[in-house]
This record gives C-alpha cells, sequence and structure tokens, in this order.
C-alpha cells in the first residue's frame, strides 16, 4: 500500500522577543473640568473613583491609521529593521469603523511591507495581550520572522459625553511592538480566557441594525456607544484577575519576586491597586499607572504605559515585565515579557 506524502515544515521552533515598542498620543489633551458638566460630576469625584486627571482624544486628522503607523515606524526603528522585513501586521481594536477590509492591509501597505499578513483582532481591552500572543507565537512557529503587533482606539468615537459611567473614562491612542526571533525566550506562555456568561457587562450599547435601520423601520441614526456595568467589572477585575496573573508567573517560571515592572491594562487606578495587593507585589515592583495622563486606551493601554515607564526612567531594556490585560467578554489574557 502506498504511504501518503509528508507533509514538511522545513522551519524549526524557535524563541520571540519584543524587538521594539513605539507608540502615538493624540495631541489634544483633555482635563476632567471638560467633561463633568454633561454628566453632573467633579474632578474630585472622577479622580477618587478612576484616578483619572485627564486624557488624550483624536482630532479628526489623528485617524485609526494614522496613529497605527506612526506607532508602528518607531516601533520597527527601535527593532533595527525595515517595513520590508515584517511577515505579519496584527491590529487590536475595537474602534476601527469597518468591519472589511481590516486596518491591518492598510496600514500593512502603508509601512511599506512586501505583501504581509494582515488581519484585526477583537478582544476589546484584552486586544493587545491577545495579539501579542498570536505574533509570538507565529513568530516561534516560523511562520513569520518578524510580526508587527498593534494595539490602537479611537474610543471618543464610541462613548456617549452624557453617560456617567463611561464619559470620562475612555480615550484615544495607539500602541506597537515588533515581535521576532530571539536565543532566549522574551514573550512567556499566556493565560488568556474569557468569561462569555458576564459578556454584556462591558458592551456596545446599539445593535448596527437598529442604527442603520430598514426601509420599513428607519434606525436611530446615532452612533452606537459603548456602556459598562463598574460595580460587578470592577470586583471581578480585582480579584479574579490576580489569579490570572499569578497564573502567568507560574507557567513562565518566575515569581513576584523576580519581577521589575506589572504593566496591567489602564482600565482604572484602584483595580490596579487592588490586583498589586491581592498579589503582593513586592515594593521594588514598579506599576505602571499611564491611567492617570492617559484615560483607557482599551487595546492601546498596555504599551502607552510600558512607554511612559521607560519615558520616565523607571524601567529600562532588559527588565522583567508582567502584561494583563482584561475587558469586555470577558476577555483575559496575561504573559510576563522582557523590555527591550
Amino acid at each position: 500500500m502506498t504511504q501518503p506524502p509528508v507533509i514538511s515544515h522545513p522551519v524549526a521552533p524557535r524563541e520571540s522577543a519584543i524587538l521594539g515598542l513605539g507608540v502615538y498620543r493624540p495631541s489634544r489633551i483633555v482635563p476632567n473640568s471638560e467633561v463633568v458638566e454633561a454628566i453632573d460630576s467633579s474632578d474630585e469625584w472622577i479622580q477618587q473613583r478612576s484616578g483619572i486627571k485627564q486624557r488624550r482624544w483624536a482630532t479628526p486628522d489623528e485617524t485609526i491609521e494614522m496613529m497605527s503607523q506612526a506607532a508602528a515606524e518607531q516601533a520597527i526603528a527601535q527593532a533595527g529593521i525595515s517595513g520590508e522585513q515584517i511577515d505579519c501586521v496584527i491590529v487590536a481594536t475595537l474602534s476601527y469603523m469597518l468591519n472589511t477590509p481590516a486596518a491591518a492591509a492598510k496600514i500593512a501597505f502603508e509601512l511599506g511591507t512586501k505583501h504581509a499578513a494582515a488581519f484585526d483582532i477583537s478582544a476589546a481591552c484584552a486586544g493587545f495581550s491577545y495579539a501579542l500572543a498570536v505574533g509570538s507565537d507565529l513568530v516561534r512557529a516560523g511562520s513569520a520572522r518578524y510580526a508587527l503587533v498593534i494595539g490602537v482606539e479611537r474610543l471618543s468615537d464610541v462613548t456617549d459625553p452624557t453617560d456617567r459611567g463611561t464619559a470620562f473614562i475612555f480615550a484615544d491612542g495607539a500602541g506597537a511592538v515588533v515581535v521576532g526571533p530571539s536565543d532566549t525566550v522574551g514573550v512567556g506562555p499566556v493565560v488568556w480566557g474569557s468569561d462569555g456568561e458576564q459578556f454584556d457587562l462591558i458592551r456596545q450599547r446599539e445593535d448596527w441594525r437598529d442604527v442603520i435601520g430598514t426601509p420599513e423601520q428607519p434606525g436611530s441614526g446615532r452612533m452606537p456607544h459603548l456602556v459598562m456595568h463598574g460595580n460587578p467589572v470592577f470586583r471581578w477585575a480585582s480579584f479574579a484577575m490576580a489569579k490570572v496573573a499569578l497564573e502567568a508567573l507560574d507557567r513562565a517560571g518566575v515569581s513576584v519576586d523576580d519581577l521589575d515592572l506589572f504593566v496591567p491594562h489602564q482600565a482604572n487606578m484602584r483595580i490596579t491597586d487592588a490586583m498589586a495587593r491581592s498579589m503582593k507585589l513586592p515594593e521594588h515592583v514598579r506599576i505602571a499607572r499611564d491611567i492617570a495622563e492617559q484615560g483607557n486606551t482599551s487595546a492601546a493601554s498596555i504599551p502607552l504605559a510600558l512607554d511612559r515607564l521607560i519615558r520616565d526612567g523607571e524601567a529600562k531594556s532588559g527588565d522583567l515585565a508582567l502584561f494583563i490585560a482584561f475587558g469586555a467578554g470577558l476577555a483575559y489574557a496575561a504573559q510576563v515579557v522582557r523590555i527591550p
């Protein structure tokens, strides 16, 4: 009997690492004083509830594509490669307004890649960590030599300025990393998952069909907005995510004492503090608190927060960091990484 042909895969598994980081922060700075009147609130209340002092909102010219390209060019330059060497572009976002084609395809072209694979993923605030896990595995398996991972949002487009629960939270920006081959492990195993039973705690309020309508039943014509049930999300993230973070450390074979940096999704300062207490983080671990100046940028928040630590001199090349992200879905992901 003739044996079936054997499929060959000439590239052996290898390790991966983050080789470059880049970010883009929109030019418009919006202090709490600009949002309080519409929600009958105060600067003190917002800071007490979230830790946010101000946020960045994009101008009309600061599009998803523009911000992504700016962040990506920095990351590519820091990695010491060219756009032509990028084999795959992954964009994590929930605020790109086209369902198809993916934003990643246009961004890949603008960056000068040679027909790189390109796709978007939707995992809300966990999007960057999801995309990083995928990009790392593509490099390790040989499907890509260099993968570009981008987290980008224009949440100001989908935020209801009169919603007291969310109007002060969300913001805009972009962050990118280049993931490439490494002699040592630079991106640890991902611990990820979702709790779909609670999917409606954070969600798009309006169905697009309700917005557009039909010839028989005209739609509202209003842009869909994000809504969130703050208290149950706070409880879930503050305590369940600490367990996920510790599992990521365990899978990477390191302890909290080995960490230099803790870079959580910038959802809420109180959530960050609660996780740090639950994990019993040592005092020497520097904690990202970019939310105070940037706001919650969903899929962009982790690279933006890491950039802030580096710029403030609190992080340096070679530091060991724990990333954890969580949000709508309820999706979550965590991994240990070496800082480029």
